[in-house]
């Protein structure tokens, strides 16, 4: 039992530790010159369907790193980028309340004011309508920034055939 303590003490303490350094500047400068070499153009698209807005708030703030980093806006071409949102995330994206009453309502707000932004940022956000269905979601209270396609899937396989690179945030 003592181990398992000590185990699980451990556990907070590298996850409190991630955290507080996710709060820290990035790396200036981050050599990308491996992943990167030969791209003319960086595509991708996120396929979400984690639950949790303090997880998507922490993780979002990567995926904006695809679009918004020195290095891949020097590419020839503009970066593009799309987030498609199915299951249990399409939660996070209603305007009533009683979708994520168990969540911080500010990690909430934050994420979808950090949505707003991406789209204004003309990232391409989309909700799938099955999903609001099946999660009995109004598809009148998720947010307007958000575009709403009949099957997230067919939107995941249209931006691969495009040429994007998908991205699964489970």
């Amino acid at each position: 039992m003592k181990i398992l303590k000590t185990f699980s003490t451990c556990l907070f303490l590298i996850a409190v530790l991630a955290v507080a350094s996710l709060g820290q500047p990035r790396a200036a400068n981050a050599d990308y010159t491996n992943a990167l070499k030969g791209v003319s153009q960086v595509k991708a698209v996120f396929d979400v369907s984690a639950s949790s807005a303090f997880r998507l708030n922490l993780v979002f703030k990567a995926v904006e790193d695809v679009y918004k980093d020195e290095t891949v806006n020097a590419l020839a071409k503009a970066p593009e980028a799309a987030v498609v949102f199915h299951g249990p995330a399409v939660k996070l994206l209603s305007t009533d309340a009683k979708h994520y009453k168990q969540q911080n309502q500010d990690e909430v707000k934050k994420f979808q004011d950090m949505l707003r932004q991406m789209s204004a940022d003309g990232v391409k956000v989309e909700v799938c309508q099955y999903a609001l269905e099946v999660l009995k979601v109004d598809p009148k209270t998720v947010i307007p920034e958000i575009h709403q396609v009949g099957n997230g899937f067919v939107s995941i396989v249209g931006y691969e055939t495009q040429g994007y690179s998908v991205v699964v945030i489970p």
